[in-house]
């Protein structure tokens, strides 16, 4: 059978593959997990949502399920995915649930969890939980069933932690934040306000369906807009659970997690921040960034993708900045998983420390030119061990030189071959890209 668990946890269509049942059977083996892994105290958990229709109903199983194995529940409500990280550890739980899609559309819902600290759930933890489900057990009765009480200041505690870390006030500038009509629609302008920036929301007015539709960090296009017509000095983008941001600048140009993380490598640089002058990302990571790194002299360290390896890579090394391109962006130091509120703070308050408007920041880095394939195939494993494959590999990164970057990635789930070229023109890359596609395919 497919493991339950993918790598963000358990996600489906809401009331159907994620069922309220399904979601109760999780939270009380997470908390049966819990109690057989520490006896001494009853678990606590914290509970939070999206602000999506189905995850009012899935809050519920879940901390019928908690509290029926015997954990206490805190529940603290529609807050961002890191937020609830946090609370974790800042409120001494051994568990976080998050019920979140995160970008997805309304009608998905997904469940995350968090160990004690606020740190994902190792794979081998995640194994244990999914054998206990739908196993029988001594149900506690009496006083030994788990309490459920909310936490109201949630929120405020989330915002104080994030203002106490942004090195920088933001003071002067203008901001417009789409909120997704998500997780971030109160904390996001909150934060943003507190920290002194003239603040404009757009698409935080959730009301459970709207949640990612049309808007947030999968439409940049609308942030882009709402800069220009206000005049604003750039745009954040959050998506559903706001775990990630995307940016643009006054002028409406959009800037990608790997230009956050350039601006941030430097800022954390100039900081003494940055452990041993080292970024970490994926091998998704454009070319540019490389180059603009190698050009600072910051070591750049890839891992596969996913921001777990992120993660894993950086807990691994003591490293203090990490990210994808799509936005999620993980400082060590301040969180524990990818916090688009705290990326969003820190580099506005680049912006404001220096002067300099988000666009010259940017600048560091030049994107290249990427185009990527997916290639239905019969046989990775045949397509990885392909003469053919090869050579055109080998003559394709002879043709691009140091100017360009050639990537052969097996899909993990489907038989795809991702096929993903960069070079210095749309058309150079896009030629290389389908003559390796064209090989590829014809693996059999």
């Amino acid at each position: 059978m497919a493991r339950l668990f993918g790598t963000d946890g358990v996600r489906g269509l809401a009331n159907a593959d994620l069922s309220p049942e399904l979601a109760m059977s999780v939270a009380a083996a997470a908390a049966r997990v819990l109690a057989e892994h520490d006896r001494s105290h009853r678990p606590v958990a914290v509970v939070g949502r999206d602000p999506r229709a189905s995850s009012e109903m899935l809050d519920a199983a879940v901390t019928a399920g908690l509290a029926s194995a015997g954990a206490d529940v805190l529940r603290v409500g529609a807050l961002p995915t890191p937020a609830v990280a946090h609370l974790v550890a800042a409120l001494g739980a051994d568990l976080g649930v998050m019920i979140s899609a995160s970008h997805n559309a309304m009608p998905d819902n997904g469940i995350k969890l968090f160990a004690a600290g606020g740190h994902k759930l190792p794979d081998e933890v995640e194994d244990e939980i999914e054998r206990l489900m739908g196993t029988g057990f001594d149900r506690p009765t009496g006083a030994a069933i788990g309490r459920v009480r909310d936490v109201p200041d949630a929120e405020t505690q989330y915002v104080e932690h994030l203002l106490k870390v942004t090195p920088h006030r933001l003071d002067g500038l203008k901001v417009v934040v789409d909120c997704a009509n998500g997780a971030a629609s109160v904390a996001a302008p909150d934060a943003y306000r507190r920290a002194g920036a003239e603040v404009i929301a757009i698409n935080a007015t959730p009301d459970g369906l709207n949640i990612n539709d049309g808007c947030g960090s999968t439409h940049i296009e609308v942030v882009a807009a709402a800069v220009r017509e206000h005049g604003a000095d750039l745009g954040i983008a959050h998506d559903g659970d706001a775990d990630r941001c995307l940016a643009v600048d006054a002028e409406g140009n959009p800037v990608d997690g790997d230009q956050i993380l350039a601006v941030l490598a430097l800022a954390m640089r100039d900081a003494g921040e940055l452990y041993e002058d080292t970024l970490v990302a994926t091998v998704m990571s454009n070319l540019g960034l490389h180059l603009a790194m190698k050009e600072a002299g910051i070591r750049l360290r890839t891992t596969a993708v996913g921001d777990r390896y992120v993660l894993q890579d950086l807990k691994a090394g003591g490293y203090s900045l990490g990210g994808e391109q799509s936005g999620h962006v993980v400082l060590p130091a301040h969180a524990t998983t990818g916090d688009g509120l705290l990326t969003a703070l820190r580099l506005m308050a680049r912006m404001a420390e220096t002067g300099k408007p988000l666009a010259d920041l940017a600048s560091v880095m030049r994107r290249l030119p990427q185009v990527l394939i997916n290639v239905k195939v019969t046989d990775k494993a045949a397509v990885a061990q392909a003469a053919t494959v090869g050579e055109a590999v080998a003559a394709v990164e002879a043709e691009l030189g140091d100017t360009g970057r050639v990537l052969l990635r097996p899909s993990g789930t489907e038989q795809l071959v991702r096929v993903m070229v960069e070079a210095t023109s749309h058309e150079q890359a896009e030629s290389a890209a389908r003559r390796l596609a064209d090989v590829v395919s014809s693996v059999h």
